[in-house]
């Protein structure tokens, strides 16, 4: 009896130990953390996968697989950094981020997890996935930001660079009356003063090969027009006339007709000034809107605007600018005070009304379309330049990183 309990004792254990499967296994340790032959094995067949499916070729497997597994050992450092710096994703911020994914999809996001789900993908696993790059993101940022230093004269020169010319600079249109002499030429500018049509001008006097068609050069950047018209143009607006240059053709006036160019933009903007008082426990609301309109009624009497901002507004901004807040775009001001400004004709003083911040009254000084082209330029050049020095920086962070790192490969053939 005792002999079959043991041979019995003996098949269930050889039974239960042939069921037993490993599911995963360590690839990697990498400092305190590891990397499992499961994420090696899914990267892997991920990439091959996106080589296939684009019909390219694909580089031997040894070196995919070493290629994969050191970008496994940077993503671990990486967030093993953002779980010392306590950097976080939270659910929320990581719906609006699978949200803007779905989005730039041109989905919802119902659509967006159905189209994964369809396709056989985990939209749960996606997220987590997104989370990790969030971190690693975020903890980049943190450790490469400080090390960047852009100065203005390095920003300026690369400003001035052919790539950045190339890239950022709008396409000008521009018409240009040749005449031999500066007489000539300063008698077109008085005409143009006068009110004459640019491009009638240049039919009747221009001895430029373009001069039937009213003196029009076709639309390229400042970077492809020789140089003295590339130094009478930049950062020009359009309707800019030019003084006389010279040249070995003779004497050239230039007019910038028109621009064109992902970065050519113009905003409606006003000069208004204004006088704030704001209430408190010694004046109230009503004591307060009752000195405002007060102070109101002697500007319409006739004293001097800026002097009463300057001696009553409580405005730290602008008081002592005489109460002018500048020119400004919509979207700047509160909603009331832009509102009441542009229910306001140039010259005008306004009625007494309430914002958030207390009671003003305001007086429109001017209203004009302004360029915004340089300053979107400026801004996208300072984004380029400092995209390059952040890549710069992230390389030699993440290659010190891995060389300082313990990294053990397990043998799991």
């Amino acid at each position: 009896m005792n002999k079959i309990l043991t041979a019995l004792a003996l098949i269930f254990c050889t039974s239960s130990f042939a069921k037993i499967e490993v599911l995963d296994r360590i690839a990697i340790i990498v400092d305190d953390g590891v990397v499992m032959e499961s994420q090696v094995k899914n990267t892997i067949r991920e990439i091959t996968n996106r080589y296939d499916d684009q019909g390219l070729q694909k580089p031997p497997d040894d070196v995919i697989k070493e290629q994969v597994q050191e970008k496994l050992i940077i993503e671990e450092l990486q967030l093993q950094m953002a779980d010392r710096a306590g950097v976080k994703i939270s659910d929320a911020e990581l719906n609006v981020t699978m949200s803007r994914l779905a989005t730039n999809n041109q989905m919802s996001l119902e659509e967006f997890i159905a189209f994964i789900e369809e396709n056989e993908d985990s939209y749960e696993e996606l997220r987590e996935q997104m989370r990790r790059e969030m971190r690693i993101q975020r903890i980049q940022r943190g450790r490469v930001n400080s090390s960047i230093d852009i100065t203005e004269n390095e920003f300026e020169a690369f400003l001035a660079t052919d790539e950045s010319l190339g890239v950022l600079e709008p396409e000008l249109l521009v018409r240009q009356i040749l005449v031999r002499d500066i007489q000539t030429a300063n008698k077109i500018l008085q005409l143009i003063k006068n009110g004459d049509d640019f491009s009638e001008i240049a039919k009747e006097f221009s001895i430029s090969s373009n001069a039937s068609a009213g003196g029009l050069i076709n639309w390229r950047k400042l970077i492809d027009m020789p140089q003295l018209f590339e130094e009478a143009l930049v950062k020009k607006s359009v309707g800019f006339i030019s003084e006389p240059l010279e040249s070995g053709s003779g004497f050239h006036v230039l007019k910038l007709e028109d621009k064109r160019g992902e970065f050519v933009k113009y905003e409606d903007q006003w000069q208004s000034r204004h006088i704030l008082l704001i209430p408190s426990t010694i004046r109230n609301e009503e004591d307060s809107e009752k000195e405002l309109n007060e102070i109101r009624q002697r500007v319409l009497d006739g004293e001097d605007f800026a002097s009463l901002a300057d001696e009553f507004s409580e405005d730290p901004g602008s008081a002592k600018l005489g109460g002018d807040l500048g020119w400004l775009g919509l979207g700047v001001l509160a909603s009331e005070f832009e509102t009441t400004m542009l229910e306001t004709n140039i010259g005008e003083i306004s009625d007494v009304f309430q914002t958030e911040f207390g009671f003003h009254f305001l007086e429109v000084l001017g209203k004009r379309s302004h360029e915004l082209t340089d300053d979107l330029i400026r801004d996208r050049a300072y984004s380029m330049l400092y995209a390059r020095k952040f890549d710069e920086e992230l390389e030699n962070t993440l290659r010190t990183m891995r060389a300082e790192a313990f990294v053990e490969f397990k043998d799991l053939d």
